[in-house]
């Protein structure tokens, strides 16, 4: 089975955040197109061309990249890496269902694009919660802390810090 490369950024000292973001303001004007040593010219394909454009904006917000080949399929371990979760919760959510696994010998495999559904589907109904305490404490009055913090806008940046994990 294929391993999953995961890379954490590495920027050299003389790559500077600001080549990045010229870089992305250069792909937003441009088609690119690569130059052979012997001066061949390939543009290069629009999909590429997007994955380029995506990758470049990312890093140029400080934000690490993961590439995963369509059809992969992760060990529990990596699922519940994945998911921030332990694989024995893992293991409950795939008896009950709620993500489709395959069996390869005695082990579960999880493919990526279900993992990544279930995230979504779990993230948004952790947001839909979220909303409905909110409008449930503002109905009861309980909108506003003692220190005149707002509740709202806490709950809401620490469910965007769990979101990120």
């Amino acid at each position: 089975m294929e391993k999953v490369k995961t890379n954490l950024p590495f920027f050299e000292d003389h790559v500077e955040n600001t080549d990045l973001l010229r870089l992305e303001a250069l792909l937003e004007n441009t088609h690119p197109q690569l130059v052979g040593v012997d001066g061949e010219e390939i543009y290069l394909p629009e999909s590429i061309y997007q994955i380029l454009r995506e990758v470049t904006s990312l890093l140029a917000q400080g934000k690490g990249i993961t590439l995963v080949p369509q059809d992969h399929y992760l060990t529990t371990q990596e699922s519940a890496n994945l998911l921030n979760i332990s694989r024995t919760y893992l293991y409950t959510l795939l008896n009950q269902g709620k993500i489709p696994y395959k069996m390869i010998g005695t082990h579960r495999r999880i493919k990526i694009e279900n993992l990544l559904e279930y995230k979504t589907q779990r993230d948004s109904d952790r947001r839909q919660a979220l909303s409905e305490l909110i409008e449930a404490t503002q109905e009861l009055g309980f909108y506003e802390s003692e220190d005149g913090v707002n509740l709202e806008t806490v709950l809401i940046k620490n469910l965007d810090f769990i979101d990120k994990y």
